[in-house]
């Protein structure tokens, strides 16, 4: 689940950067490079920029969502070291070695 979040987290980044590229600033921007400023005739007068609004507004609110979401996800796991010291903690102590069997002190008599 958390890959499809981080996943759709980046394609909304990309997404996000390409659509502000587009919009048409003060100066034009790079919208009126890549055609932009024919799109203007496409939605109207001013239709482009209040289109071109709205889709930033949803890819920002779905970008802050999910940057809220990673977040969450990422403060409620263990760190590794946490994960390590628990296995360790857990760990049954090693049992103690055998005797060591004694050897005779004389050797068996022979027959």
């Amino acid at each position: 689940m958390i890959t499809l979040v981080t996943a759709l987290h980046i394609l909304v980044c990309i997404f996000l950067i390409l659509i502000i590229l587009l919009q048409a600033g003060k100066g034009g921007g790079m919208g009126s490079a890549f055609g932009g400023a024919g799109a203007q005739t496409v939605f109207g007068g001013r239709g482009a920029q209040t289109f071109l609004g709205k889709v930033t507004s949803v890819s920002a609110f779905i970008f802050m969502l999910t940057s809220l979401t990673l977040a969450y996800n990422s403060s409620k796991t263990r760190s590794v070291l946490d994960a390590h010291a628990a296995a360790e903690q857990t760990a049954p102590a090693p049992a103690a070695p055998p005797a060591p069997v004694s050897a005779p002190a004389a050797p068996a008599p022979a027959r």
